[in-house]
């Protein structure tokens, strides 16, 4: 780690939202309307399209038999969200950076690589969800439908600009809107409540196993645990132990109302199939036969109209937490921040993909089938996020008296267990198949099986083992970096063809800064520079706004600087600081150079090239050929790459 931890300990989840939100009210009302909101955009990952196709079939073909998977999942999902909002509460730190910080550079490369495919599998569902959905109320075509769906990135985007409470008070009309929709349609179903309790009996085989993965994967979806602890970081909760400690009750109680509102709309869809299908002995497999069955069957054409809606306000709610999850995990887990519209456009381009594909060989039949195998897949990532959050939130380093007690250490460790024994139990039975259909591919077949189950495994120890090995054998220090070692310890001697007396530093807050101020430190040491620190603000807030933008990310930003400035001048360095707001970074590092005339520009390379940049950016190469100032670029060492 290059920079210290006081630098390390400020890198906010969400900074354009961070602690946003005000939580110093005394009535006990106007405090909770304060923390309500993160859990409910969780639990619209929890009635999302891929619960309706989960749900829908699970009810036609069972009955009320998986009704208890609802109930159990819904179980697991509270108590691993309220894990998951105490680690962002306590530590200020979302789950994906606690697993950067904790696992070797490889394991958590593979944690994200698997929570990225998580995104996308439930990016999947939504993309097929509302498709079918504008399909069953305007007779949209779903090819079209799928296509359309592009467009809510301009949805996602204008919504992320109007501050969390606004996206909080959308996405609480959406949820409002479903459990209205079903609530109706449960009163005209009129399920026999006797049979109803008998769904509540734990009963599973090797027929409804795969249907049982599914619902578990569409409840305690892997990425919702990513996004839940970076949400809570949205309230102002204070430092002291009891303003904590009331934060992680409140957060309870949210947690609660939100994923039980959603546990009585999954119920509803499943109890209305068994009641309206199941009972009729209609084969439902895809959600269009369920709207086109709901009019006849239940003597009204408003039963269907409500269900095409509910379903397109479902997919819609959930494209928003699904794109808020993207940013956190690329963000957590790499230390780097994309382009908004480009994040959404890749996860979208990643689901509309398949999902076309499907829709153009298979037609409207294999679009269930994708979107319950989606929610399968989703499943299969569980354990690789619920065994980090477990551990962490046992560690008495990171939590100190917040850390797991023995029953919650219990049932967190028991529903690791149970995840993990449902996906074994799933893969067993699906090798089999595979192995019984191979015919003459039958050892190339096993061949993979072996493969694939032994990375699993390799996988998943590491994942498991890796914090117990780390308190029992310490780790090694990493060498320090360039700013430490300036401030510790005497820089080696550097030969100058020339001296400087004024050095331009653009900084963007990410661990190369460490290379540029190290080179800065030592040059403006050996020759008695000024350091100037410049900083580009290139946010919608100060574009439109320029100097006087205010929000979180911008005051973390100048917090920063503050922070660098006071390290250098302890070594008795001059430091100015330069604080510029634009669209492009390297045209403002342009017109700073021009005006602020240093003898030197310092900048630091992320090491990527090529297609990389279109991602990334191009800034040194802009501002290399558009200035006459020499320019040192700087790049991390072989050693700390």
């Amino acid at each position: 780690m290059l920079q210290d931890r006081s630098i390390d300990s400020r890198e906010y989840s969400l900074p354009e939202v961070h602690q946003s939100v005000s939580t110093s009210h005394t009535h006990f009302w106007k405090r909770m309307l304060a923390f309500a909101g993160p859990a409910y955009l969780v639990s619209v990952g929890y009635m999302d399209p891929g619960n309706w196709a989960t749900d829908i079939q699970g009810g036609a073909q069972f009955g009320y038999r998986l009704l208890w998977v609802l109930v159990v999942s819904n179980l697991m999902a509270i108590l691993l969200q309220t894990l998951s909002s105490r680690l962002g509460i306590v530590t200020r730190r979302d789950l994906a950076q606690a697993c950067r910080d904790e696992y070797p550079r490889a394991v958590s490369y593979a944690l994200w690589i698997l929570c990225e495919l998580a995104i996308v599998a439930c990016d999947l569902a939504e993309v097929l969800g509302a498709a079918i959905g504008l399909n069953l109320l305007f007779k949209l075509p779903l090819l079209a439908g799928v296509l359309i769906t592009a467009a809510d990135t301009l949805l996602v985007l204008w919504f992320t600009r109007m501050g969390i409470r606004v996206i909080e008070a959308f996405v609480l009309v959406l949820i409002a809107t479903i459990a209205g929709c079903f609530a109706f349609e449960i009163f005209l179903a009129r399920p026999d409540a006797a049979e109803v309790v008998t769904g509540l009996i734990p009963r599973l085989n090797s027929h409804s196993i795969y249907l049982a993965v599914a619902i578990f994967g569409a409840t305690v979806m892997p990425h919702n645990l990513y996004l839940h602890s970076a949400l809570v970081q949205t309230r102002e909760i204070g430092e002291t132990t009891q303003e904590k400690r009331r934060a992680c009750w409140y957060n309870l109680l949210d947690s609660s109302i939100a994923l039980n509102a959603a546990l009585f709309v999954n119920a509803a869809i499943l109890v209305m199939s068994a009641a309206i299908f199941f009972k009729r002995g209609i084969v439902v497999t895809e959600i269009q036969q369920a709207h086109q069955l709901l009019s006849p069957l239940m003597g009204t054409t408003l039963a269907s109209l409500l269900f095409g809606a509910a379903l397109l306000c479902s997919g819609q709610s959930s494209t928003l937490t699904g794109t808020m999850a993207g940013q956190i995990v690329m963000e957590g887990f790499l230390r780097f921040r994309m382009q908004p519209w480009l994040r959404r456009a890749v996860t979208r381009s990643l689901a509309i993909i398949p999902a076309a594909l499907t829709i153009y060989f298979a037609g409207s039949e294999g679009t269930a089938e994708l979107i319950v195998l989606s929610q399968v897949i989703l499943n299969m990532q569980l354990p690789f996020a619920v065994i980090p959050l477990v551990h962490f939130t046992s560690d008495r380093e990171r939590m100190g008296s917040f850390r797991n007690g023995a029953w919650l250490k219990t049932g967190a460790w028991g529903c690791a267990t149970f995840i993990l024994m449902l996906n074994v139990w799933l893969l067993w039975d699906q090798f089999r198949q595979w192995l019984a259909n191979s015919g003459g591919y039958r050892p190339l077949v096993l061949a993979a099986c072996i493969a694939g189950s032994l990375i699993f495994g390799v996988l998943l120890a590491l994942v498991s083992l890796w914090p117990w090995l780390v308190r029992t054998f310490r780790r090694v220090p990493e060498p320090a970096g360039p700013v430490a070692v300036a401030l510790g310890h005497e820089p080696e001697e550097a030969l100058a063809a020339r001296s400087y007396s004024k050095i331009l530093v653009p900084l963007d807050h990410s661990e190369s800064d460490d290379e540029a101020l190290g080179n800065a430190l030592a040059l403006a040491r050996m020759y008695g520079a000024r350091v100037i620190l410049l900083h580009v603000e290139e946010g919608v807030t100060s574009q439109m706004f320029g100097a006087e933008s205010s929000t979180a990310e911008i005051t973390e930003g100048r917090e920063y600087l503050a922070r660098m400035q006071s390290a250098l001048e302890r070594q008795n360095v001059h430091v100015d600081v330069v604080v510029r707001h634009g669209k492009s970074p390297a045209n403002e590092i342009v017109a700073a150079a021009h005006e602020l005339h240093p003898d030197l520009v310092i900048m630091a390379s992320h090491g990527h090239r090529g297609i990389k940049d279109l991602v990334f950016g191009t800034t040194i190469n802009a501002v290399r050929h558009k200035v006459n100032v020499p320019i040192l670029i700087v790049s991390k060492s072989h050693q700390e790459q």
